[in-house]
């Protein structure tokens, strides 16, 4: 049975209010009370998974298409933690607060949960039990045999292929030239300034025909000193 707490969010959710704290559900058991409470009144649920970084127009497309396909979208959001295992250690750029927030404002969207790297890939996907489990075409998560073993937890399977040109790995690509091009221009304009340096303090070093001139007087005036020394010296 739910608690009033429980039926508020389910309220609020279907209601389609975009607040943070209406869209949020980190506990499993709070997720799966509120499920069932969905389902129960007639709801078709629809739950994807994905990292979500750096989120660009492929990422809104690919999410309103899986909207379409039910009445309630769930996403499961990995955490820092799994993105750094399944990315690289140098993601995700946008830590999971920011990229929870970002899911949860948007209209196709109405819970975001999260999918951390001490649980089962399949964990969440036995919690929800999905009518539609959407997956991307570029995932490598599951395999054909997963897909198989999965049906037994949801009703069907989706396999949306890429939304647009723009991905997270073109975009970060186009970051990596852009930057490699405005450090190469700075480089390319330190060495520029270096070198005129160079030159001017060797144009500033050589003497001119009068310097020439001065520094022969002094040397003769020198010698002349020292021939005068030693006659006295002599004597």
């Amino acid at each position: 049975m739910q608690t009033p707490e429980k039926s508020r969010l389910v309220k609020n959710i279907v209601s389609g209010k975009l607040g943070f704290e209406d869209r949020y559900v980190p506990n499993r058991k709070d997720l799966d009370s509120i499920v069932r409470g969905l389902k129960i009144a007639g709801y078709k649920i629809v739950l994807t998974q994905g990292v979500y970084d750096l989120f660009h127009v492929g990422h809104k497309r690919y999410l309103e298409l899986a909207k379409d396909l039910g009445d309630v979208l769930i996403i499961g959001v990995d955490t820092d933690e799994l993105t750094k295992i399944r990315k690289g250690p140098n993601r995700p750029f946008d830590n999971l607060l920011n990229r929870l927030e970002i899911l949860a404002s948007l209209r196709a969207v109405d819970i975001v949960t999260v999918r951390d790297h001490s649980e089962h890939i399949y964990d969440l996907i036995k919690t929800v039990k999905p009518d539609v489990l959407v997956m991307s075409q570029t995932t490598g998560d599951f395999k054909e045999k997963d897909r198989l073993n999965l049906l037994k937890y949801c009703g069907t399977i989706k396999v949306l292929p890429p939304q647009a040109s723009t991905s997270t790995t073109a975009k970060l690509r186009r970051m990596m030239i852009d930057g490699a091009e405005q450090l190469g221009k700075k480089i390319t304009d330190l060495i520029n300034d270096f070198l005129k340096g160079v030159n001017n303090e060797s144009s500033n070093s050589i003497p001119t025909s009068n310097s020439r001139r001065t520094s022969g007087i002094l040397q003769k005036t020198k010698t002349r000193s020292s021939l005068h020394t030693r006659k006295k010296s002599n004597k």
